[in-house]
């Protein structure tokens, strides 16, 4: 049987990556989603913004959302965060931590490199929106799943 997205990870890998989603938020305001696709037509960035348009990562409080996006049969993804992150990262930082990323799906290790993608995110986010006492978490922690 072919995977699909939603049979891509494993129910332990799932709770794994949302765990990391809990994980970083606990240390700061933003806002992480994951979203998994079977295929990505056109240019993944494309797909990506427009994914995150539709799930309202556009929509916090601090614009501080960033999208982990993955598309399993045709192998793409993208990382992409918010007008607020994209104020204060380095230019290199998405490329970079997408090549980290990388590094391990080129392996089939597409837990871990997710999960170190979100990692080394919430460590940037912390530093520049370290959570609040009166934090709300905006945004589910769920990992969406899209149709295509």
């Amino acid at each position: 049987m072919e995977k699909t997205a939603r049979s891509f990870f494993t129910k332990a890998q799932k709770e794994a990556i949302k765990q990391a989603i809990l994980n970083a938020e606990l240390d700061t305001s933003g806002e992480i989603r994951v979203h998994i696709e079977n295929v990505c037509e056109g240019e993944v960035l494309d797909r990506a913004a427009y994914i995150f348009d539709k799930l309202k990562i556009n929509q916090t409080a601090l614009r501080n959302g960033v999208l982990f996006y993955l598309a399993v049969k045709n192998r793409k993804f993208a990382v992409i965060g918010d007008k607020g992150i994209n104020e204060v990262v380095p230019d290199d930082f998405w490329e970079d931590l997408k090549n980290k990323m990388l590094n391990h799906f080129r392996e089939g290790r597409f837990t871990e490199g997710l999960v170190e993608g979100i990692t080394i995110t919430s460590r940037f986010l912390k530093k520049h929106f370290p959570y609040q006492t009166d934090d709300v978490n905006e945004l589910p922690d769920d990992i969406s799943f899209g149709s295509q």
